[in-house]
């Protein structure tokens, strides 16, 4: 059977398409737009009406595609820019009268969840590990180890919430990284707790922003084909000071580094050194897999297929 997933970030909607079957997950078709849904206001909880449209026609040239694969099952996820939009069901509402796709609106504990399945999918979680997935809206953090998840939740602290608060200057200035570096103190302060209790001894970085690392330090990395890859310490600590201190001209002319990102890959680059400083974490690798193949792996779950045979 045929299913397909789409996943509605703040910042670019996905889908992809596979192939189920009791032998596993086979991807078939996958695209990405960059919708930026969070566009504007996204820290005053307002979806403005060119962010609106252009998720309502991303949508629908979504399903033409679904349709045109003859896909089975639909799962479609909404996150952080839906789920605290004061307009966020008139958009969920829209998309069904307009392209006659569900959305569902999930938690962020939810989001934390489909996270780690996706992760978890690429085997790459060999110990004590903390899971982190910076969103535009919210970032995710799963403790956990190759027997589960052990403490999850979700924090609106994603990159285009900070960028829109504290990114005042080019290139970022001391005192904004100072107050940015301020509120995540604050709000993760349970988050230290957790990994004080738990010791994670290495950072797995969901998708998104990672991607971007791995594929600015990797020379030829082809993300693909990979699932997963290790990243050197000592190279993504040069990395993020090259893109803290870097303008945005400097930035826009860096290998590998993709329009969406050349901004808050900066904001995403001072979040992660405050994790692997502040966690005391020794390593850090990329999962090519996140969110929307977590649910993607929940739907052939779900399907009860006998995987003896």
């Amino acid at each position: 059977m045929k299913a397909a997933v789409i996943d509605m970030g703040t910042n670019t909607f996905h889908l992809i398409i596979a192939n189920l079957s009791p032998s596993g997950v086979e991807v078939i078709y996958k695209t990405d737009l960059p919708v930026q849904l969070g566009q504007g206001r996204l820290n005053e909880n307002i979806i403005i009406p060119e962010a609106f449209e252009r998720g309502i026609q991303a949508l629908q040239g979504f399903k033409a595609t679904i349709d045109s694969h003859q896909v089975q099952v639909v799962r479609a996820t909404a996150t952080s820019a839906v789920r605290s939009a004061a307009n966020g069901t008139d958009f969920v509402a829209a998309a069904l009268e307009r392209s006659g796709i569900v959305i569902e609106i999930i938690s962020g504990e939810e989001e934390a969840a489909y996270i780690f399945n996706g992760v978890e999918a690429t085997g790459i979680i060999k110990q004590q590990s903390l899971i982190m997935d910076i969103g535009g809206g919210s970032t995710e953090f799963v403790i956990c180890n190759s027997d589960g998840p052990l403490w999850k939740k979700s924090y609106n602290i994603g990159a285009a919430r900070l960028l829109q608060a504290y990114f005042h200057t080019d290139p970022i200035s001391l005192a904004d990284q100072s107050a940015i570096q301020k509120h995540i103190r604050t709000t993760l302060a349970d988050l230290k707790i957790a990994c004080q209790q738990f010791q994670p001894k290495v950072l797995i970085g969901s998708a998104g922003a990672f991607e971007t690392f791995a594929a600015m330090l990797i020379e030829g990395i082809d993300m693909k084909t990979i699932s997963s890859a290790p990243l050197d310490l000592d190279a993504y600590f040069e990395l993020a000071e090259k893109l803290i201190t870097s303008t945005h001209i400097q930035r826009t002319l860096m290998p590998n580094l993709i329009p969406l990102r050349v901004d808050m890959i900066v904001v995403a680059a001072i979040l992660t050194n405050y994790i692997l400083s502040e966690m005391e974490l020794k390593a850090i690798s990329l999962s090519n897999y996140d969110l929307k193949m977590g649910v993607l792996y929940q739907i052939w779950t779900d399907q009860k297929f006998d995987n003896s045979k």
